[in-house]
């Protein structure tokens, strides 16, 4: 990603960072799943798993009336259900060919098994229940669309806060030069040395949650909270939009202030879900499986690339658009296109 966006410095072109995101992070993924990088050029075939992923999002986050009067839900009034289905279909086919190509190169990982080898080889357990290959295609459709949008639209949020206030970007850049210097990238150990990077990572966390309103909860029993009687079977959703903009809790919500966390009382906030002011991911049991690895993703991904780059808006830019397409996840509704100019060594961009 960071050789292909030198690439485009050099030729005096834009770079959409969503798309660069987007295609980077499900390589990793891919990595860690498959063995492999999902796309190995970025083309159509990235594109489109980009389009899907949003749609999917998009799709998941629509008011559906027949989620609430179930009785008419086979109507599918607002042919949601419909155009989830054709989604499926692509999905589907993307899921099959990535299996397919899988279990063609298992001689190449013979006594190193990946992901996906250990939950082929382990779909039966000691009660006789197996999983199909429906579960298992379920599975990595999870993993790939929560592992790729979440995160990338966060990063894109954050560089796009960081470019409407360079004072920002200045702050962070001699953070990063003080602790890691211009001859190398920043490596993962380098982050708890850089509190800076991390209060631009929760700052971002408060106001652009990835998911505002969580996933769905149920009551299984009924039960009364401050007052309130809850029945069996009610769907509750978080706002962690509001909650993070709330101004009770945070003083002028609407800035975008890292500063917020170096000191006073959210010096210690964490967002893993210990402190219901800051909880992105949700918290308690049902607390967002990819948490860890979420967050160290985005301070990693996001510190190399304000690292790496000056950033700027390109030429004949006017205010940048900062408005917001809501669904599952939280898109910038306008894709964010910024100017990059490199600032390490050379070698720091070579392996």
């Amino acid at each position: 990603m960071l050789r292909a966006m030198c690439e485009s410095s050099r030729k005096g072109e834009p770079v959409v960072v969503p798309e660069m995101l987007t295609y980077a992070m499900a390589n990793m993924i891919g990595q860690v799943i498959l063995s492999r990088r999902v796309f190995v050029t970025k083309g159509s075939e990235s594109n489109e798993f980009k389009d899907m992923v949003v749609e999917l999002m998009t799709s998941a986050g629509l008011f559906n009336i027949g989620d609430f009067i179930p009785s008419i839900a086979w109507m599918d009034l607002q042919g949601i259900e419909g155009e989830m289905k054709k989604l499926h279909k692509r999905w589907d086919v993307l899921l099959t060919k990535m299996m397919k190509e899988h279990e063609e190169t298992a001689y190449e990982r013979k006594g190193k098994p990946d992901f996906l080898d250990i939950i082929m080889d382990n779909r039966e357990n000691s009660a006789g229940e197996r999983l199909s290959l429906t579960n298992v295609k379920a599975l990595l459709l999870n993993l790939f669309t929560a592992g790729t949008d979440t995160s990338s639209s966060i990063i894109e949020w954050a560089l796009a806060e960081i470019l409407k206030n360079p004072k920002i970007l200045n702050k962070a850049h001699e953070e990063m030069d003080k602790v890691i210097g211009r001859n190398r990238r920043l490596e993962e150990f380098d982050i708890l040395k850089l509190p800076y990077l991390q209060a631009i990572c929760k700052e971002t966390f408060r106001k652009h949650p990835s998911t505002p309103l969580n996933l769905p909860r149920v009551s299984t029993q009924p039960c009364e909270i401050n007052g309130y009687y809850i029945p069996k079977n009610t769907r509750l959703s978080v706002n962690i939009w509001a909650i993070g903009r709330d101004p009770d809790v945070w003083g002028n919500p609407l800035d975008f202030t890292p500063e917020r966390f170096l000191s006073g009382r959210f010096a210690k906030i964490d967002p893993r879900g210990n402190d219901f002011e800051l909880i992105p991911f949700g918290a308690g049991r049902r607390i967002c499986a990819g948490t860890r690895m979420g967050i160290v993703l985005v301070e990693y991904i996001l510190g190399t690339l304000l690292h790496s780059f000056d950033w700027m808006l390109p030429p004949g830019t006017g205010e940048l658009n900062m408005d917001e397409s809501f669904g599952l996840a939280l898109q910038k509704t306008v894709p964010l296109s910024a100017m990059v100019r490199p600032r390490l060594a050379p070698t720091a961009y070579v392996s």
